[in-house]
């Protein structure tokens, strides 16, 4: 929970660097959050709950993908590549789950 929340904290922060393990905690309580949504919205007979609380995530998303996507060693541009149909969801997957790459830096 403490990745979740420290999403919120950097909400528009682009920079730096986020491990693996932190996107995809990150990435799991988000989904398991929306899994709720879904369910309370069917029982309810509702479906804006988990609109809303995409539009409010959009940006930490955004956020945190960009700042995996450098932690791994690539451009943040790399991020436009989820707006191809399938194919692309598949490629920024496959680039966010890359290993740590460190920099000249380090």
């Amino acid at each position: 929970m403490e990745h979740y929340l420290q999403a919120f904290r950097q909400y528009a922060d682009f920079s730096g660097r986020w491990t693996r393990t932190q996107y995809w905690m990150f990435f799991l309580v988000n989904f398991l959050i929306i899994l709720g949504l879904i369910v309370v919205e069917s029982l309810l007979k509702i479906g804006f709950i988990s609109t809303l609380y995409s539009l409010v995530l959009f940006i930490p998303s955004l956020a945190a993908a960009i700042r995996r996507l450098r932690d791994a060693g690539f451009s943040p541009w790399w991020v436009l590549i989820g707006l191809i149909p399938v194919i692309g969801t598949i490629a920024l997957i496959v680039l966010l789950a890359q290993p740590t790459k460190a920099t000249a830096a380090e």
